[in-house]
């Protein structure tokens, strides 16, 4: 199963400090034992809210797009995982060993990947095509 690990911004984070150089080294070291153990499929950290934009929809309007920064900074992700993994509580497992040197509060949120099987409403025509834009992007195929 795949999880994202999704890593909220913080207000330092959001003010486009970068993290010291102590938790970078921790983050290395940490990144190479989810390599090691073959859990790691990607991995980044995201720029502050005010590099980005959103893009609105709102029924049949024209999309609105509204750059950054972004108000709520709770609810903003800061980074993410990828993590391939035999279930939810091994996921949990490796979250609770993310370095955190500052003792900082913070929330991790653990989801999911959904696959083509969760889905009612997927035909084998659509799960097919899905697999091989996958494969395509992944430079499988």
């Amino acid at each position: 199963m795949r999880f994202m690990v999704i890593v909220k911004s913080n207000e330092e984070s959001e003010a486009g400090q970068g993290p010291s150089a102590e938790l970078l080294a921790e983050m290395a070291s940490f990144n190479e034992e989810l390599v090691k153990a073959g859990v790691l499929l990607a991995g980044e950290g995201l720029t502050p809210s005010s590099q980005g934009a959103r893009v609105v929809f709102s029924g049949r309007e024209e999309p609105k797009v509204v750059d950054g920064p972004f108000a709520e900074t709770k609810e903003l992700v800061g980074g993410f995982w990828i993590l391939q993994c035999r279930d939810r509580d091994e996921c949990v497992e490796w979250v609770k060993r993310m370095p955190n040197p500052e003792g900082q509060a913070g929330v991790v949120e653990i989801r999911r990947v959904a696959e083509a099987s969760d889905f009612e409403n997927m035909t084998p025509e659509v799960e097919e095509l899905e697999g091989r834009l996958r494969a395509q992007s992944a430079g499988d195929a």
